[in-house]
């Protein structure tokens, strides 16, 4: 592969979709999809087409995956989340508190709460489907 014709730097890693699946546990049809969603996620292709993730991207699919799945955002949440942090985390949480009204980001105490509240609110749904099964 040619990797000056794609415009990248000898330096700069790249990684395939099936590598950047196994690297996040995903399936690749979900990062295709997620690539949709995020404008700011935008692998580059090869001269074949195939889709080349940098570094950045992969620490951005980390993160998409973490606000999703762990932090319990939707997708629009997310997208809004990562355009106001500037999609880098840093500061992120210095936004929620300096300005409140307008905070997507939680404090640290909070998300581990909320992460919690959902995790026991998953757990007892399934309680609830196993009692009315009986």
């Amino acid at each position: 592969m040619n990797s000056a014709a794609i415009g990248v730097t000898e330096e700069t890693r790249l990684y395939r979709i099936g590598e950047v699946s196994r690297i996040a546990d995903l399936k690749p049809f979900v990062l295709r999809y997620w690539e949709t969603e995020f404008s700011m996620l935008q692998p580059v292709k090869s001269p074949r087409g195939h889709r080349l993730y940098r570094q950045e991207d992969v620490d951005l699919v980390l993160k998409i995956k973490r606000l999703l799945y762990d932090e319990g955002f939707t997708i629009a949440g997310a997208r809004r989340h990562l355009r106001e942090s500037g999609g880098n985390g840093a500061g992120g949480e210095l936004a929620a508190i300096e300005h409140p009204a307008h905070a997507t980001v939680e404090l640290p105490a909070t998300r581990l709460n909320r992460k919690l509240l959902l995790d026991l609110r998953d757990a007892l749904r399934s309680f609830l489907t196993l009692l009315e099964g009986k």
